[in-house]
């Protein structure tokens, strides 16, 4: 008989929260019929209009029901890793790299774009709209492969995967069963996945992670910001010159520079 669930999410408490998030995510989704437009990433939003913050609404958001099960079936099984702090993995590690997985994965995914609309002229990639935390879960099968290969994937309670294979079979099977899954999202991730289970991406440390996280949270609110689909008035940053201050100027006279003081209240500061 297995533990209760109750002590299950005790020892997933951050897998527990992701999924958490993710159908919360879900459920608003749906009561507001958004659909892919608004949260998912595109070349054109992200390259072309610059909003950079898809990249993590698109990992957190799911459309499909049957995307966000398959998704949370998977994710809960990895969390295993949180439970194997004894070869160098557990919560931290967990945490540090759900982080890289995300970030990066949505950055791939945008210049993979790049070199099949850029390099090959496949125009139809600039339309293509990526959605789910399907990169992070492909990513976690292939670091989990990489870390612990005996291990097993479960999915939906019945079918069992050997975690070596899970990455690529996943691949082949939800591109069969959700055929408008984004088959670039989820070999971004395992690319991602790889890079950290060989080493290639490592030394993420609380530092690192909390620099990285506060990077996020910069460009993610300064792109939502800046591309207006949001009303965010709330960060509007007041001057801070008090007109009734005299200004400086400096005007080039010849081969010297004079220096001249101006009392006008419309005078701003100015280096020419």
């Amino acid at each position: 008989m297995g533990k209760p669930l109750f002590y299950e999410i005790l020892e997933k408490p951050a897998t527990s929260c992701a999924i958490g998030i993710c159908s919360a995510i879900w459920f608003y989704i749906q009561k507001s019929n958004i659909g892919y437009s608004h949260v998912g990433l595109s070349y054109e939003a992200a390259m072309v209009e610059g909003h950079y913050w898809r990249i993590i609404t698109s990992a957190f958001s799911h459309i499909s029901v049957l995307h966000l099960v398959f998704n949370i079936s998977a994710l809960w099984s990895l969390g295993v890793v949180e439970q194997l702090g004894h070869i160098g993995l557990g919560v931290e590690y967990y945490l540090h790299y759900t982080l890289v997985l995300v970030v990066l994965s949505g950055m791939l995914v945008v210049g993979m774009y790049h070199i099949l609309i850029q390099k090959f002229k496949l125009e139809y990639f600039r339309r293509v709209t990526a959605v789910g935390y399907s990169c992070v879960v492909f990513g976690w099968m292939t670091i989990l492969s990489v870390k612990q290969p005996s291990s097993k994937l479960n999915l939906f309670g019945f079918l069992s995967l050997p975690i070596s294979f899970a990455p690529f079979e996943s691949l082949i099977f939800t591109s069969i069963i959700v055929p408008q899954a984004s088959f670039i999202g989820h070999l971004s991730g395992i690319i991602v996945g790889y890079a950290v289970g060989w080493g290639l991406i490592h030394g993420m440390t609380n530092y690192w992670a909390v620099t990285m996280l506060g990077w996020t949270v910069f460009v993610f609110v300064f792109s939502l910001k800046k591309s207006g689909t949001y009303d965010l008035n709330f960060l509007e940053i007041e001057p801070v010159t008090d007109p009734s201050l005299p200004s400086v100027r400096f005007f080039a006279a010849g081969n010297s520079r004079s220096l001249q003081m101006s009392t006008s209240t419309d005078a701003g500061a100015d280096l020419v």
